[in-house]
């Protein structure tokens, strides 16, 4: 049984150790074990591009996946005083930028609903056997998730395996319906 905090700490500790190599090899394989999950039927998804400095999953590996299988990608922005994210459908024209807070973002674009939304790849630091997950605990994915409708499928994508139990979930926490990592997938 650990604290979200607890868990904010180790994860990013370990995060830290990783090189971009592994990374890379690791994200990789996340993505294959994306393959296996029944969401192909879908049409958007909604996919965060990494912080880079934070050692996230590089999802450009999944970004591959979905534009060959010719799906709408969607792609936010933060609005860190609302702590709202608006969300844009990524094409060949979309410019991205990094925020203050190195988050890989599109300048502007075609805005989508987060209602037309279907899936949802969650970044995350942690999460346990029961789908709750951890973040960095400003609450952007949880508000997301809350306006998504009620059978989008939340993805999570993690280095790290699954933790027993996090102890201190809220009520408003959303939880994954699934969770990848390299070793396993994890249905909830």
């Amino acid at each position: 049984m650990t604290t979200k905090k607890e868990l904010r700490l180790q994860k990013k500790g370990l995060r830290k150790q990783l090189t971009e190599t592994d990374i890379d090899e690791l994200s990789l394989v996340i993505a294959n074990k994306v393959l296996s999950l029944p969401i192909w039927e879908k049409t958007y998804f909604h996919v965060f591009l990494p912080i880079v400095e934070h050692k996230e999953v590089n999802t450009e590996f999944i970004l591959h996946l979905l534009a060959g299988k010719d799906k709408e990608i969607v792609i936010s922005k933060s609005d860190f005083e609302t702590r709202e994210m608006t969300h844009f459908l990524l094409t060949d024209n979309t410019k991205i930028k990094k925020n203050e807070y190195n988050i890989p973002e599109p300048v502007d674009g075609l805005e989508v609903p987060s209602s037309k939304i279907d899936v949802v790849f969650v970044p995350l630091l942690a999460f346990d056997t029961s789908g709750n997950r951890v973040g960095y605990g400003k609450g952007f994915y949880d508000k997301f998730l809350s306006e998504c409708k009620p059978e989008t499928i939340k993805v999570g994508l993690s280095f790290f395996e699954a933790e027993t139990e996090i102890t201190d979930v809220f009520e408003g926490d959303i939880k994954l319906d699934y969770c990848v990592t390299p070793e396993k997938v994890y249905k909830f």
